[in-house]
């Protein structure tokens, strides 16, 4: 896991160790000291994971909405799509003792970011390739916070499933 130093946070309850995700990344973990967090999803999508009986959770910061746009990249960044993306983290999270029907989903990202035209509308092709995707699954989001023209960063913490976003300075439950 990409662990940083543990780190004191006054939103929660004494320290914490973060998980960083980076773009075209995906983290798991069953520890409730651990917060997953990912930074600046502007058009990307991060998703989130938590099943709350096993109290396991994990996060997948994508960039394209799916393998067939490249599967030769796909091949060697499953990651970096929306639909193998999940597909990878979701079965971590199984094999970890997680339970798909229990899974908690929650959306952020998908914002129009220098692309002011809407030309490539890859926020907007991300959101669509996902919900597709989680209705495949037969999963249902518990929350977004998708679109506009600003960046985000998303947190989930382990311990109890809590998803945050901060936004424009702001951050707030999800």
């Amino acid at each position: 896991m990409n662990r940083q130093q543990p780190r004191f946070d006054s939103a929660m309850t004494g320290f914490v160790m973060n998980i960083v995700v980076h773009v075209s990344d995906a983290r798991h973990s069953s520890d409730p000291a651990d917060v997953i967090t990912t930074y600046s999803l502007g058009s990307c999508i991060g998703v989130t994971l938590y099943d709350p009986v096993a109290r396991i959770g994990g996060m997948l910061h994508f960039q394209l909405p799916s393998a067939a746009m490249d599967e030769d990249r796909a091949r060697r960044q499953p990651l970096m799509f929306g639909d193998s993306g999940f597909a990878w983290l979701l079965e971590q999270l199984e094999h970890m003792g997680a339970v798909k029907r229990r899974m908690k989903v929650k959306l952020a990202g998908a914002a129009q970011i220098l692309d002011d035209n809407g030309v490539f509308n890859i926020g907007r092709r991300n959101h669509a390739a996902i919900r597709k995707v989680l209705w495949q699954h037969g999963l249902l989001i518990d929350g977004e916070d998708i679109g506009g023209k600003s960046p985000r960063n998303l947190y989930l913490q382990i311990a109890d499933g809590a998803v945050a976003v901060r936004k424009d300075g702001t951050q707030a439950p999800l």
